[in-house]
C-alpha cells in the first residue's frame, strides 16, 4: 500500500514545485521505448514548472526492454525502473508502480506503445490543475482491428448494464489521479484486478478528456483472446453480482414453462388421449438442454467461489527482482529500495 503523500519541494524562491510521477508499465516493448520516452521527453518539457519522474515496471520482459530501461535511467536521474520477478499481468504491474509512486502529487497511468500519445498527458495534467481529482482519457477514435473494436464495445455496453458502479466507456487505463485518489486506490488489493472499475468505485471528481488513440508503434499487443477474456471476466465478476441474480431468474422462468407444460400435458391425457404422444426425443432434448443450463449455472457461482479462495489466501500482489529510483524519486528512497508487494 503506497504511503501518504509527501510534501511538494519546496526550492529557494519559495515557489512550490508539484511532482508528478508516471506509472508506465513495460512488458516486451523493446521497440517502442526509444521513441516513447523520447515522445514523453518532448511532452513533459513543456511543463518545467513541475517535477517529473518517470516510473517503468518492467512485467517479466522476454526481450531487451529491461535492459533499455537500465540504461535510460543511467542518462535520466528521473527515471525509475521496478522489476517484476516475473510477468504477472498489467493490471498488477499498474498497482505496482502506484504503489511506488504514491508520494507524488499526482500520478499519470499509461502505457508504452505510443496508442496513448503522451502529449494528450499534458491536458490530463491542466484537467487536474483546475480541481479535478481523475482526469480519464476517452477515446474519441481508435485505430485497432475490427474484432478489437467489435469486442471492446460489446464489453462496455455490457458493463454499463451490469456493473454495479458507473464505468465510463471507450476508457483505459489511461489516467490521471490525485494523491489522494492514488491512496485510496491502493486501499484495493483485490487479485483480480479491473483498475478502471477500482478507480470508478473509489468515487472522488472524475472528468473526460476526449482523444484520438494512435495505432501500436511496433511490435504485438501483449493482449490475446485468452487474456482479453480473463480481464473482462475480472470487470464483470469484480464489479457486479448481476450474473448470480440472473441465475435466479432464469430458474423462476425454468419452472414457469414447466408447470406450463405440466399442465398442458395433464390437459391432453384428461380431455383428448388418443392425441397423446410419448415424446421421447422431446424428453431427451429437455433433458439436456437443462444438464446445460445446470452447468453453466455451476460455472458461474464456481467462478466467484474462486474469486474468494484466491482472496482468502492473501498472497502479496506481485514480487520485486529490482527497484533501481532515480535521485528524484520519493524522498529518502534512493537506490535500491522497493515497495512492498
Amino acid at each position: 500500500m503506497p504511503e501518504p503523500a509527501a510534501t511538494s519541494a519546496v526550492p529557494a524562491d519559495g515557489q512550490v514545485r508539484r511532482r508528478v510521477a508516471y506509472v508506465l508499465p513495460v512488458y516486451d516493448e523493446g521497440r517502442n521505448l526509444p521513441a516513447f520516452h523520447a515522445a514523453l521527453l518532448a511532452a513533459t518539457a513543456q511543463r518545467p514548472d513541475l517535477d517529473f519522474e518517470f516510473l517503468y515496471v518492467d512485467d517479466g520482459s522476454r526481450d531487451d526492454s529491461l535492459e533499455q530501461l537500465l540504461a535510460l535511467r543511467a542518462d535520466d536521474d528521473r527515471v525509475t525502473v521496478l522489476a517484476l520477478s516475473r510477468n504477472f499481468g498489467h493490471q498488477v504491474a499498474l498497482t505496482a508502480g502506484l504503489d511506488a509512486a504514491g508520494d507524488a502529487d499526482a500520478v499519470v497511468v499509461m502505457d508504452t506503445d505510443l496508442q496513448d500519445p503522451p502529449r494528450v498527458s499534458l491536458e490530463l495534467i491542466a484537467l487536474w490543475e483546475t480541481g479535478v481529482d481523475v482526469a480519464y482519457a476517452q477515446r474519441r477514435t481508435r485505430q485497432d482491428t475490427l474484432f478489437k473494436r467489435a469486442t471492446a464495445s460489446l464489453f462496455y455496453r455490457v458493463l454499463a448494464r451490469l456493473a454495479d458502479v458507473e464505468i465510463p466507456r471507450e476508457v483505459g487505463d489511461f489516467r490521471l489521479m490525485d494523491a489522494r485518489v492514488v491512496a485510496e486506490v491502493g486501499r484495493y488489493r483485490e487479485h483480480g484486478r479491473f483498475l478502471r472499475g477500482i478507480v470508478a468505485h473509489v468515487g472522488f471528481r472524475q472528468e473526460a478528456v476526449l482523444f484520438d488513440r494512435d495505432e501500436r508503434h511496433a511490435g504485438a499487443s501483449g493482449y490475446d483472446l485468452r487474456t482479453m477474456l480473463s480481464f473482462a471476466s475480472h470487470g464483470l465478476l469484480g464489479f457486479s453480482t448481476a450474473p448470480l441474480r440472473m441465475i435466479s431468474k432464469l430458474g423462476f422462468v425454468i419452472s414457469a414453462i414447466s408447470v406450463l407444460l405440466a399442465v398442458y400435458v395433464f390437459s391432453v391425457r384428461v380431455f383428448t388421449p388418443e392425441q397423446a404422444v410419448p415424446g421421447w426425443a422431446f424428453l431427451g432434448v429437455g433433458m439436456f438442454l437443462l444438464s446445460g443450463l445446470q452447468l453453466i449455472m455451476m460455472g458461474v457461482i464456481g467462478s466467484y467461489l474462486g474469486r474468494v479462495y484466491v482472496e482468502t489466501q492473501d498472497r502479496p500482489l506481485y514480487s520485486l527482482a529490482l527497484a533501481a529510483r532515480g535521485r528524484r524519486g520519493a524522498p529518502g528512497t534512493p537506490g535500491t529500495a522497493g515497495p512492498r508487494g
